[in-house]
């Protein structure tokens, strides 16, 4: 060995270690970048998918990947919509062809599939307690991307942005018991990591753009997120996609306060069409029922109603579902007649029949005939009026203010219309009948009487307007004023009977305890201009005793094509627009049979567009037996059976020119004006029914 070739050796040794720790180092360091934007863009998508807690959300970090000693699953989210195993990769010059993923030059689609294992195993775990395949999704969130949706085998690829869409889309797959037992299941098969998990910085901090040495792309979170309204946008979306029977149990963010609010006392929450006072109504009693021992009773006066909700419930919260009753308010009114054996015979043809032989004994010099006024104005002051409020004596009668009727009576034709009553009641009971006014009346003598031996803790009250007094004071006595017992949900606006009460009429106040929506939350501001048009600038007697205008909500969230007005010169051109409508609404717009409803008037009508429908071999459903389980097939039924329900698209059948277009009568004729509002009010209640699109059939002739 010559002189200094030992310190040659030793030096080239030193200057290969030290190179080697330098790309060790610099290996380190890219690695180090990696991470730290890994933890980064985990904690973006953990904020950014916050706002899905609408849908019962839990969220497991940092677990740790089963069988494997290192690898660790980014996030898993548990809640309504199913399932998801999110693995967040912050990659550059993505491209996706032919369901291969490829970054540049590289296909690295075998990298996803690890994770389309997990999501086998995950599924086969979650199978021991009874989870559908195909609520376990696999999905990798390319961070700080957009505009992407797509597919690598059975890896759901997304973008940053578009992930609270793609989950919100799936809909409301799972109960609140069945997320609470996934959660548990999954918490023990994906455990916690050893180590203590990275510490993302805390939400009210700003996360500065990170400046390391990697090739990987590097997203401001200040860009990455969604502001509020995109939010909104993007659960509005997801559901709106689902069957109208999904949306019609959708619980907006901001009423989830109110569901749970608690009042001293008798509550009221009204708004305008659409602001969600029903879907309101149902999470209320499924609350009250998690929260208050005893039984929840939610009824109405629209008959096809309770069987909807209850099946709605059913749904969304199976666990409770058996603690509520929902019963229409003569339904709950049979039943306590029937419990308690008081016999009855509910017979409208003939107690039709008592009031045309009492009418028909009036004497042609009566005040009755002499204004003009038709047999059915006075057979709906004696129902609405007379017996909807119980009033069993001529002085009551003769002082009442008659809220909601505009044809003002004099004493003399209250005397007429007292006598009218007297007779038309003697020949009910000559024959032995009753009719449904009296159903009411003997029920709320009998509560009075004897209490129900196991009284509920709560009575939810919808489409309160349409109650009559005595409805309503029977319904206010199972609970009385005890907190959080009795709430009444309704729209003057969307009053439909003659008559009407108040709510001191009743014995019973809702001072300082009302809430208004005023958002709305169904229609497109399209249809809401159009229907608003029909109400605007009239009055109509609130249950609270003020004469109020046509309200507006203060905000309408959507907006879509303008409604059509189909003008047809014969009924058969109406009968064959409407099938067209039913078929391109199918055809172009894509919505199912069963998301279609049309409205009728009257029962005939309704008859007859089912059978033009079946003529035209489109399946449909009486709404007299809908339930509110989903069909492909289009609902049709009348106005007054639709109150409560929506529908995607609404096609309202064989409507008067005169009540669309029409000038109002004179405000001389108080009695005609009040059936014109009347019927208009009605014509609104159908147009907004409508979610995303309208259309209106009118026969000139």
């Amino acid at each position: 060995m010559t002189a200094g070739s030992s310190a040659k050796t030793e030096s080239e040794r030193q200057l290969a270690l030290a190179a080697a720790h330098e790309a060790a180092a610099a290996d380190a360091r890219a690695a180090a970048g990696r991470y730290e934007v890994a933890g980064v863009t985990e904690h973006r998508i953990a904020r950014l998918l916050a706002p899905l807690s609408v849908y019962e959300a839990r969220f497991l970090h940092d677990r740790r990947w089963p069988g494997s000693r290192r690898a660790q699953v980014d996030l898993i989210m548990v809640g309504k919509p199913g399932v998801f195993i999110i693995d967040t990769k912050a990659w550059k010059d993505v491209s996706i062809v032919d369901q291969r993923i490829f970054r540049g030059d590289e296909d690295v689609t075998e990298d996803l599939m690890n994770l389309a294992d997990l999501c086998d195993r995950a599924e086969e775990d979650l199978a021991a307690i009874g989870l559908a395949p195909g609520e376990v999704h696999a999905v990798v969130v390319l961070a700080g991307r957009q505009g992407i949706n797509a597919r690598v085998g059975p890896v759901e690829v997304v973008g940053e942005k578009d992930l609270l869409r793609h989950i919100a889309s799936k809909g409301e797959r799972l109960t609140v018991t069945q997320v609470d037992e996934v959660d548990g299941r999954c918490r023990q098969f994906f455990p916690p990591v050893s180590a203590p998990a990275h510490t993302a910085p805390p939400v009210s901090v700003e996360v500065p753009v990170l400046h390391v040495q990697t090739d990987e792309p590097v997203v401001d979170e200040a860009d990455a997120l969604f502001s509020a309204s995109e939010v909104e946008a993007a659960l509005l979306e997801g559901i709106m996609a689902q069957p109208v029977e999904e949306w019609m149990t959708f619980l907006h963010p901001d009423q989830a306060k109110l569901v749970r609010r608690s009042f001293n006392g008798p509550s009221r929450i009204r708004g305008a069409a659409g602001t969600g006072k029903t879907v309101v109504g149902l999470h209320r009693a499924a609350y009250l029922a998690r929260t208050r021992p005893g039984r929840v009773l939610v009824t109405t006066y629209v008959r096809t109603l309770p069987s909807v909700l209850k099946t709605l419930l059913g749904r969304m919260a199976p666990d409770v579902v058996d603690r509520v009753d929902f019963m229409g308010v003569h339904q709950f009114a049979s039943s306590v007649l029937d419990d308690r054996g008081v016999r009855r015979r509910l017979d409208s043809s003939a107690a039709d029949g008592g009031f045309a032989a009492a009418w028909n004994a009036v004497p042609m010099d009566s005040p009755l005939r002499r204004k003009g006024l038709s047999e059915r104005y006075w057979r709906e002051e004696i129902d609405y009026v007379i017996k909807g409020r119980g009033i069993s004596d001529f002085d009551t009668y003769a002082e009442l203010s008659r809220t909601g009727r505009q044809h003002r009576l004099g004493l003399d034709q209250r005397r007429a219309v007292w006598g009218l009553y007297l007779d038309y009641d003697r020949n009910l009971r000559r024959q032995r009948v009753h009719d449904f006014a009296d159903v009411i009346l003997l029920a709320e003598a009998e509560l009075n009487r004897e209490p129900l031996a196991e009284g509920y803790a709560a009575v939810i009250v919808d489409e309160a307007q349409d109650l009559s007094c005595a409805m309503a004071r029977m319904l206010h006595s199972l609970v009385g004023d005890a907190p959080d017992g009795f709430t009444l949900i309704g729209d003057g606006q969307q009053s439909i009977y003659p008559g009407g009460y108040t709510l001191v009429e009743a014995g019973l106040s809702v001072a300082s305890r009302g809430v208004v929506l005023d958002i709305n939350y169904r229609n497109t501001e399209e249809i809401l201009d159009f229907a608003h048009g029909l109400v605007a600038g009239t009055g109509y007697a609130d249950i609270e005793g003020e004469i109020a205008k046509g309200e507006r909500p203060r905000s309408i969230s959507r907006s879509g094509p303008v409604p059509e007005i189909a003008r047809c010169a014969t009924w058969r051109e109406h009968d064959r627009a409407l099938v067209a409508r039913v078929q391109r609404t199918v055809r172009e717009i894509g919505t199912s049979l069963g998301d279609v409803g049309v409205l009728c008037a009257s029962n005939y009508t309704a008859d007859k567009v089912r059978k033009v429908l079946a003529e035209a071999g489109i399946a449909s459903v009486d709404l007299k037996e809908y339930d509110g389980v989903a069909a492909d097939a289009v609902r049709v039924g009348t106005i007054k059976r639709a109150k409560g329900l929506e529908f995607k698209q609404v096609l309202v059948a064989s409507v008067r020119l005169s009540l669309l277009e029409g000038e109002p009568p004179s405000e001389d004729d108080a009695a005609e004006r009040e059936t014109w509002e009347l019927a208009r009010r009605e014509l609104y209640v159908a147009l907004t029914r409508a979610r995303d699109g309208l259309w209106v059939g009118v026969v000139a002739q």
